[in-house]
């Protein structure tokens, strides 16, 4: 089955309930939502609507990343935080991120590193100690930058689902596929119909497929992809 959505909420909730029955939350990246306003979002979405979740930055990225200041975050102590570092301040980010998980009732975690997470044997061991400390929901990595080698054999030693963006690489393991689309050379590309008739020919698999846009007209090129699917 191919899964469609976009990155965040790109219209109103209410018509992207509409459109999609699935969506990747992007606020719990910048800084999770309180648990009330995510037991809202579940209660006001379709039951058979699908929330995946982008964990925390706290987890993922280093303080001095430009998206801790866009959510306004400061930290006392930047050694202890991003690069899936095994101290505290990283655990207590998963916890939030997982809480918010639970409240709308997520099965697959998104964790994405940046360019600077680079594959050095101290980011690898951090990696196993992060993920083998933690269970209860499928975990998808997008990293950038690594051989496809070193990924899947992280991905497969440690039951990660290796995301990728299909038009600059290809998954390496997992019992899903789980795509993120950036547009292709930036943000600002819209797909044109041979692209994603291409992206179609990526999802045929024998497994699930989750195809998230992530570029500036991701909802109509979701709904172009959807209608593109179904035949409509």
């Amino acid at each position: 089955m191919i899964h469609v959505g976009c990155c965040g909420f790109s219209v109103g909730m209410e018509k992207y309930f509409q459109s999609f029955k699935l969506v990747e939350v992007q606020k719990t990246f910048y800084k999770p939502p309180l648990i009330k306003t995510a037991l809202r979002w579940r209660e006001s979405a379709p039951k058979d609507f699908e929330f995946t979740v982008k964990a925390w930055q706290l987890i993922t990225h280093l303080p001095k990343s430009p998206t801790y200041r866009r959510a306004n975050i400061e930290v006392p102590s930047e050694e202890k935080y991003g690069f899936f570092r095994p101290t505290k301040e990283v655990f207590n980010a998963w916890e939030g991120t997982k809480e918010i998980c639970e409240a709308l009732e997520t099965k697959i975690v998104l964790f994405q590193t940046p360019h600077s997470f680079r594959a050095t044997k101290e980011n690898v061991a951090n990696m196993k100690e992060f993920f083998s400390s933690i269970s209860g929901f499928t975990f998808a990595w997008e990293p950038r930058g690594w051989d496809d080698v070193l990924v899947r054999e992280v991905c497969k030693e440690l039951g990660l689902v290796h995301c990728v963006d299909p038009f600059v690489g290809k998954p390496t393991h997992g019992d899903i596929i789980y795509l993120r689309l950036h547009g292709i050379g930036g943000y600002r590309y819209r797909y044109k119909k041979e692209d994603l008739l291409t992206l179609r020919r990526f999802c045929e698999a024998d497994k699930g497929v989750y195809c998230l846009f992530n570029n500036v007209y991701m909802y109509e090129n979701a709904l172009e992809f959807k209608e593109m699917i179904l035949g409509i």
